[in-house]
C-alpha cells in the first residue's frame, strides 16, 4: 500500500472529524439561541417535572448509573478493554474504543467550552461541574464506549451471547441519558447531542482505522501441503469485483494449490446476474469444483448454475449476511472458510425456488421473504454495509419497526390457507441468523422442506415477546403468540397489495405474491468436518420434525 493511500483514510477521518465538531457547535448554538418566534423548546419542563418526583431509590439508582459514565469509569474501563483486546491480538478494536472515547471527549470540551450553556435551573444532585450543560460529556462518553463494546460483541465470529451482550451494551448509554435528566444536569438536548458527539466518533474512528489483516488459515494438523494431481480437473474462482481485490484471490488461489488442485481460473462476477454466467462459463471449461466468493447474492448465483451438474460449491463469505456459509458452520473469514472447507467433506443441500407476480423464477439458497425483512434489506446502503457489515441491517430496521402489520394469505402444501395479519413473513432452508439468533429453529438445509415464521407483534410488548423468543430460541405459545412456525414443500404467501420482497438479502421488487418451493438435495457444497459418506438425495437429518403441513398449536387453535 502506498504513503498516499495509507494518508487517505487519515485525511477522510480528519475531515469528517472536523465536519462533526462544526455541526456539534451549531446545534449548540441553536438551542441556546433559537431563532426568535420559530421555535421554543421549553425543555426545562421536563428537567422540573423529574426534579419533582424523585424518591430515595431513584436518586440511588441515578447515582449508579451517572458513575458509569463519570471520568475515572470512562478511563478505567476503556483501559481494561484495550489492554484485553491487544493481549488477545486485536490491535483494531482496541484502538476503536480508545479513540472513539478520545474523540469524543475533545469534542466535548471544546463545544462545551464555546457555547456555554447553563445547566437546568433545578437542583442539581452532582452539585457544580467546571463544564457547561451542552453537550452532555457523560452520555457522549458512555455512547461511544459501550455502544463500541456492543458493536464488538455484535461482530465477534461466534458465541451465542453476542446478541444479549450487545443489547445490554447499548442499553447503558440510554440509563445513564435518563439518570442525567433526573439528577437535573442537563436539557433532553444535551443528551441527545451528547449521543450523536459519541456515534459520530465511533463511526469516524470506524473509517479512519486501515482494513483488518486476513489471518492466515489455520492448518489441519495432518494435513501436509500437497502437489496438484496429474489428473486433477479445473477449479475456479468466481468473485464480486466489489468485494474481493487481487490480493485476496492470491490467497484464495494459494490454499487451492496447497490441497492438490490447479491453479483456478478467476471469473469476476456480472452486477446483472450476481456471477451466474461465470459459474457456467467455469462448468463449460471443466470446473468441478467452483469458488463462490462474495456475499449471499453471488453464492446462490453459483449455486443454481451448479445444481444438478454434480460440480461442488465451495462457500468463500465475502459479504455483509453471509447466511450459507453461517449455517454451514464454515468460517467468516474468506481464507479460513475456503481452507475448513477443502479440508471437510462434500454435502447435499437443497435450494428454494422462489418466483411470483413480476419475478420470474429463481433459485435461493438460504431465506426468502415479503414485508419487513425485504424493506430493510432494500433500505440499507450499500456504503454502509461495507464500512459496518451486517450491523448496518439495525440501522435500517430501526426506522421500519412502526410499519404497519398487512394481510397476506397463507398457503403450505394442500392444507386450507391461513389469514393473518403480520410485519413480516420469512421461509427459509436455514434458520440461523446474525449473531447466533434463531429465526427458524427447525430449519435444516438437508431436510426436503422449507420452514416458514410469521412474525405479527402488535405494540410494544408484542415487539418484547418477538424479541424474547429470538433471543432464548423458546417460541412463544397462546393464540396472541407473535410468531408462527409452519414447514412445508411448497408454501405461498399472497398480500392484499404489493408489498417489498426479498431472496437471499437481495431486494426482488415489490409484488403481491410469492411462492417458495423446495429442491430436495439439488447442491453439492464443501463444509467443515471429517470425512463421510455422502448423504442420499432427498435425506433428511435425525431429528427433524415432520415435514408437510406441520403446524404449530396457534396453527391448530385458529
Amino acid at each position: 500500500m502506498t504513503r498516499t493511500k495509507r494518508r487517505a483514510p487519515l485525511l477522510g477521518a480528519l475531515a469528517a472529524a472536523t465536519v462533526q465538531g462544526l455541526l456539534l457547535f451549531a446545534m449548540g448554538v441553536l438551542v441556546t439561541h433559537p431563532p426568535g418566534g420559530w421555535w421554543d423548546p421549553r425543555e426545562e419542563t421536563l428537567v422540573r417535572r423529574l426534579a419533582e418526583h424523585r424518591t430515595p431509590a431513584l436518586t440511588t439508582l441515578s447515582s449508579w448509573l451517572s458513575g458509569l459514565a463519570f471520568t475515572p469509569a470512562i478511563v478505567a474501563v476503556t483501559a481494561a478493554a484495550a489492554a484485553l483486546l491487544l493481549l488477545r491480538r486485536r490491535p483494531r478494536p482496541a484502538a476503536l474504543l480508545a479513540g472513539a472515547v478520545a474523540l469524543q471527549a475533545t469534542l466535548f470540551v471544546t463545544a462545551a467550552h464555546l457555547v456555554g450553556r447553563a445547566r437546568p435551573d433545578v437542583l442539581r444532585l452532582d452539585g457544580a461541574l467546571p463544564t457547561s450543560s451542552f453537550p452532555s460529556g457523560h452520555v457522549g462518553a458512555a455512547t461511544a464506549l459501550y455502544g463500541g463494546l456492543g458493536l464488538l460483541a455484535l461482530r465477534a465470529p461466534r458465541g451465542r451471547w453476542r446478541v444479549p451482550l450487545c443489547a445490554l451494551a447499548w442499553t447503558v448509554p440510554v440509563l445513564v441519558a435518563a439518570s442525567r435528566l433526573y439528577r437535573g444536569m442537563h436539557h433532553p438536548s444535551d443528551v441527545l447531542a451528547g449521543a450523536l458527539n459519541g456515534a459520530a466518533a465511533l463511526w469516524v474512528v470506524w473509517r479512519a482505522l486501515p482494513p483488518r489483516a486476513p489471518r492466515t488459515p489455520a492448518r489441519h494438523p495432518a494435513r501436509t501441503d500437497a502437489p496438484a494431481r496429474a489428473d486433477a480437473p479445473p477449479t475456479a474462482l468466481v468473485y464480486n469485483p466489489l468485494a474481493v481485490d487481487d490480493a485476496l484471490l492470491e490467497r484464495l488461489s494459494a490454499v487451492l494449490v496447497a490441497h492438490g488442485h490447479r491453479p483456478p481460473s478467476r471469473l469476476p462476477g456480472d452486477p446483472d446476474d450476481c456471477g451466474r454466467a461465470a459459474a457456467e462459463r467455469a462448468l463449460a471449461d471443466g470446473a468441478r469444483l467452483v469458488a463462490a466468493c462474495g456475499g449471499d447474492g453471488t453464492v446462490t448465483a453459483c449455486a443454481e448454475a451448479l445444481a444438478g451438474t454434480g460440480a461442488t460449491l465451495a462457500v468463500v463469505p465475502c459479504g455483509t449476511g453471509n447466511l450459507l456459509a453461517r449455517n454451514l458452520g464454515l468460517p467468516v473469514e474468506p481464507v479460513a472458510a475456503l481452507a475448513a472447507a477443502l479440508d471437510g467433506r462434500t454435502r447435499r443441500i437443497d435450494l428454494i425456488r422462489a418466483e411470483g407476480d413480476g419475478l420470474p423464477a429463481r433459485a435461493a439458497a438460504t431465506m426468502a421473504g415479503m414485508g419487513l425483512d425485504a424493506a430493510v434489506m432494500a433500505d440499507t446502503a450499500p456504503a454502509l454495509k461495507r464500512r459496518l457489515g451486517w450491523p448496518a441491517y439495525l440501522l435500517a430496521a430501526v426506522r421500519h419497526l412502526a410499519d404497519r402489520r398487512f394481510a397476506v394469505t397463507v398457503r403450505v402444501d394442500d392444507a386450507p390457507p391461513l389469514r393473518r395479519r403480520v410485519r413480516t413473513a420469512v421461509v427459509g432452508n436455514v434458520g440461523r441468523l446474525q449473531g447466533g439468533v434463531r429465526l427458524l429453529p427447525a430449519a435444516r438445509p438437508d431436510d426436503g422442506v422449507l420452514d416458514l415464521v410469521l412474525i405479527g407483534p402488535h405494540g410494544f410488548l408484542g415487539w418484547w415477546r418477538t424479541l424474547l423468543s429470538l433471543l432464548t430460541g423458546k417460541p412463544p405459545a397462546g393464540p396472541d403468540a407473535p410468531l408462527e412456525h409452519h414447514r412445508g414443500h411448497r408454501i405461498e404467501l399472497t398480500a392484499t397489495r404489493p408489498r417489498p420482497r426479498e431472496c437471499d438479502g437481495d431486494p426482488v421488487g415489490p409484488g403481491r405474491t410469492l411462492v417458495l418451493t423446495a429442491r430436495p438435495a439439488a447442491l453439492l457444497v464443501r463444509v467443515p468436518g471429517p470425512a463421510g459418506p455422502e448423504p442420499a438425495a432427498g435425506a433428511r437429518t435425525a431429528g427433524t420434525e415432520p415435514a408437510a403441513g406441520a403446524r404449530t398449536a396457534r396453527t391448530e387453535a385458529a
